[in-house]
């Protein structure tokens, strides 16, 4: 599951377009079967397994098991709904309905967080299997089931697996998928039985990609190599809590903080509120090398639900009644993660039939296929979401090695070590030790180039002999066994907001904001997760060194002690990733690293505009909010852009297109085309040419597709876009880190981040408006190379574009199983830090590489009246009118209503399946 590589599939499809597409790919796919089978043969066997894969979604059908009948009732995109009498029914259910939309998206899921990805696709994916055998998710997943979970997760657990397992008994291959008949021609991989740890695995790469800092930890140590402390201060300045509204405003965390602000913002409670970083391991030419290495480990990841770490966002918030027509809470969510087709989602709906102590549960939502339950979403009483909260729960550690051993308070301690079997699908099986200190697995141990680089290193006088080299070890509350599958159960039973924060204690990592909302007109805001405190001068945002003992952790913050906030009285409550809480109003360092507050502050300021006009906000308020294009930043840059002399009449009329311009990044809007290229050469002008060149991301052109394009890229298109940035050059990715930092230089006209040199016939800049001026002339002809000399048929969408790419064989298998699998491009609006997150990477192009995965507004005053829509569609299945039958209304802005009543569901019901015992 490498990183997307292929391109473009197309133009943005309508309802007859994705027919045509639709029946297009399945005709090639029967004339490619019919030369591979013969003629006549080949033809009939590529339809019969097209239409073999297909869940049977009316009648009825025996599932061996069930104590009592179960209904399935679907809608007209797919959703499921299901009715049982008992919990074990229910999520039996609920595993043989995901297996047969979903199987080998979850089949591919299990043998990524297991590490046994080799199995299914071969050498390729050796390298990635041994990091993630490093990293041990499935032997954390097993020890949780073993010893952490309740006994009644484990009763929900094993009734999931026992569905999934219904699914796959008796089936073929053909049977389950058609990426299963494509994986057949050179491999004889059969699945294996679905189990309960597999379902428990999927949280622990969940939570990787939410790890928090670790990208910043490893950025800040490299860029030491070439920068100061001042200038490393200019790229990560402090949070705007001045301008940017925390998450926490006038909630509590009981009697310690009191003490602590009675004190006078000073704790002993076991972390540094300050920052200081006086006791960190300092990134010498050893360090750099070591984490030069790792980094590019780690880009070259499969990814879970996030670009590897990077880039992850999400927007929520509640309204309380006071601010709505219904009198009841707007709860409103849609979490930033990486586009993939299927989506990360699933939406169902789970319903006992008569709620009691046998049959617990009416609830529904979004939830992951492969694993039992709703994430997110509401039952009969309460509603939820989450943002990922960022706190920092990892910690790189440079380790000395010596030996059989690594050095830790002046003793060497013998490692802890395993020993790993990879199966290699047509190829040798290889072994390897997995070695670990008392801070963590050695992720370095996974390069051989990194263990070269340890044996040379030559690191700071703070640090001892070197002898045998120096490693990198991993501590992460991840990789210890957690109890965030009892939370989901617990939150999907929650009554209350007693009920819910008891819940949110169980959900250890990752570490989310949580909002709620209940039927009674209460609005709560919690913030849950084993969050680590760290002795005085260390404060986890850098590499810290493994042989000093006063490194280690010193503990967690007990969950009375972290922060919440309920029924507020200005009446409302926004999480976007800003900081949770003033680092002075709070004796903890929850992290160095907050958002800088660009989306959660623009949302703010929509809500309270909306209650200082005396309006009352609806369900279409909340959904017109997750669609606002503003761009923060152009409203700080343009004013000064439309200031400057421009003698060039090509770049004054590009110029001109800013003029006028309401900031808002609509995908036919020439404007956001061209101050969104102007910004992105600021950045590279002003930044790229001075970050240390370990700081470049390999991968990330990876994502990008040529504009102009309607068939399937060539290498040499591919090559041509990635090559725009500097061999030798890091470039910023253009996140709302950026923002602040070109935001806090803007006075300072004449900084030395404001000169770049002359580059061909480009002049030179020495100052902030010149090197503006210069950004200016190389966005025009960026544009007039990507598309067209004319402006006037210039637009945001053919720049900023997305593509749907199926996992596994829709970004590495032949060219024409990449177009059967991938959908797009479709053109969309939002940006960059944008309340309308489509993310993109200004180290990389313009394309789409996070997305609004999925955006809900509950309703709860009138269930029935909530709306969500999901990236993609239902089914996992190529073919199926479900693939992608929602992207185009979820491109556009749309949602779909959300049946939650027996009444609704029962008029929304198209198909309707019984499974009998």
């Amino acid at each position: 599951m490498p990183p997307n590589t292929t391109a473009s599939t197309g133009q943005q499809p309508g309802k007859s377009g994705r027919k045509k597409g639709r029946r297009a790919r399945l005709l090639l796919l029967v004339l490619v079967l019919a030369l591979v089978g013969g003629v006549t043969g080949g033809a009939y066997w590529s339809i019969s397994t097209v239409r073999a894969s297909f869940p049977q979604t009316k009648g009825s059908l025996t599932l061996a098991g069930l104590s009592g009948p179960v209904d399935v009732k679907r809608d007209d995109y797919g959703i499921p709904q299901v009715y049982a009498s008992s919990d074990e029914d229910l999520f039996m259910a609920q595993g043989y309905v995901q297996a047969q939309d979903r199987f080998y998206e979850m089949d591919v899921r299990r043998h990524m967080t297991s590490g046994r990805l080799s199995e299914m696709f071969g050498k390729s994916q050796v390298d990635n299997d041994e990091f993630l055998r490093t990293l041990g998710w499935d032997r954390i997943a097993q020890q949780e089931y073993d010893k952490t979970l309740s006994a009644s997760t484990k009763k929900y657990l094993q009734a999931y697996a026992k569905g999934v397992n219904a699914y796959l008994d008796g089936k073929d291959n053909k049977d389950i998928s058609l990426e299963y008949a494509a994986l057949g021609f050179t491999n004889d991989y059969k699945p294996q039985k679905w189990t309960p740890v597999d379902s428990i695995s999927w949280l622990k790469a969940m939570a990787w990609d939410l790890r928090g800092n670790m990208q910043d930890e490893i950025d800040r140590a490299l860029m030491t190599s070439r920068l100061g402390p001042k200038e490393i201060a200019d790229l990560y300045p402090q949070y705007p809590y001045g301008r940017n509204k925390t998450i926490v405003q006038a909630g509590r965390y009981d009697e310690v903080t009191k003490t602590f602000q009675q004190n006078g913002g000073t704790s002993s409670a076991g972390s540094s509120a300050g920052g200081s970083t006086s006791g960190t391991a300092s990134a010498s030419a050893g360090l750099q090398s070591q984490l030069s290495g790792l980094q590019n480990v780690l880009d070259d990841l499969p990814t879970a639900v996030g670009v590897n770490g990077n880039g992850i966002g999400s927007n929520s918030w509640v309204v309380r009644g006071k601010y709505t027509i219904t009198g009841k809470p707007l709860l409103a969510n849609d979490p930033h993660l990486s586009a993939s087709l299927p989506s990360v989602w699933y939406q169902m709906g789970l319903h006992c039939r008569a709620i009691s102590s046998k049959c617990q549960y009416d609830v529904t939502g979004y939830t992951f296929a492969g694993m039992p339950g709703v994430v997110i979403g509401h039952n009969q009483n309460i509603a939820w979401g989450m943002t990922n909260s960022g706190v920092d729960v990892t910690d790189l550690y440079l380790e000395k090695l010596s030996g059989d051993g690594y050095l830790y308070d002046g003793k060497t301690v013998p490692f802890t070590a395993r020993e790993e079997t990879i199966e290699v699908a047509g190829g040798t099986p290889k072994k390897i030790v997995v070695r670990e200190t008392n801070n963590g697995p050695l992720l370095s141990d996974r390069s051989s180039e990194l263990v070269k680089v340890g044996r040379k290193a030559a690191v700071d006088t703070a640090a001892p002999d070197r002898g045998d080299g120096y490693g990198i070890a991993l501590r992460w509350t991840a990789l210890s066994p957690g109890t965030s599958m009892d939370a989901v159960f617990a939150m999907d039973r929650a009554a209350n907001w007693s009920d819910f924060r008891a819940a949110a204690t169980l959900f250890d990592v990752p570490s989310q904001n949580l909002i709620y909302a209940d039927t009674k007109d209460n609005i709560g805001y919690t913030l849950p997760g084993k969050i680590p405190t760290r002795a005085q001068g260390y404060d986890g945002s850098v590499p810290a060194p493994g042989w000093d003992a006063k490194s280690r952790w010193t503990g967690y913050i007990d969950q009375d002690e972290l922060p919440y906030e309920y029924n507020p009285t200005r009446g409302y409550i926004v999480t976007a990733n800003q900081a949770v809480v003033d680092k002075a109003k709070y004796p903890y360092t929850l992290t160095t690293d907050w958002g800088y507050g660009a989306r959660s502050q623009r949302i703010t300021d929509l809500i309270q505009s909306k209650i200082d006009d005396g309006g009352k906000i609806s369900t279409d308020d909340m959904r017109q909010m997750q669609l606002d294009n503003s761009s923060e930043i152009a409203k700080l840059l343009v004013p000064k852009l439309l200031k400057i002399d421009i003698e060039d009449k090509d770049v004054r009329q590009a110029q001109e297109l800013l003029e006028g311009w309401d900031y808002t990044q609509d995908a036919d809007s020439a404007a956001a085309a061209y101050f969104n290229s102007v910004w992105r050469n600021i950045l590279k002008l002003a930044f790229g040419n001075k970050l240390p060149k370990e700081l470049r991301v390999e991968g990330q052109c990876l994502w990008v597709d040529p504009v102009n394009t309607t068939g399937p890229a060539d290498e040499t298109q591919k090559v041509r876009e990635c090559g725009e940035r500097e061999a030798d050059q890091a470039q910023p990715d253009g996140g709302d880190r950026w923002f602040e930092v070109v935001r806090s230089l803007m006075n300072d006209e004449d900084s030395d981040w404001w000169s770049t040199p002359r580059s061909g016939t480009r002049p030179a800049a020495a100052n902030r408006d010149e090197l503006f001026k210069r950004a200016m002339i190389d966005a025009r002809w960026e544009l007039t190379a990507k598309l067209g000399k004319d402006i006037d048929t210039w637009s945001w969408g053919r720049l900023h574009r997305l593509f749907l790419k199926n996992q596994t064989l829709g970004t590495e298998g032949p060219g024409f199983l990449q177009y059967i699998l991938n959908r797009g491009p479709w053109k969309l609006s939002g940006g960059e830090a944008t309340v309308n997150a489509s993310g993109w990477n200004a180290a990389g192009g313009y394309g789409v590489v996070w997305v609004p995965s999925m955006r809900m507004v509950v309703n709860l005053g009138d269930l029935d009246k909530s709306k969500w829509i999901n990236l993609t569609g239902a089914s996992g299945h190529a073919y199926s009118a479900h693939y992608t039958d929602q992207t185009d209304k979820w491109a556009d802005g749309e949602l779909l209503d959300w049946s939650f009543s027996d009444d609704a569901v029962d008029e929304s019901t198209s198909d309707h399946l019984v499974l009998k015992p």
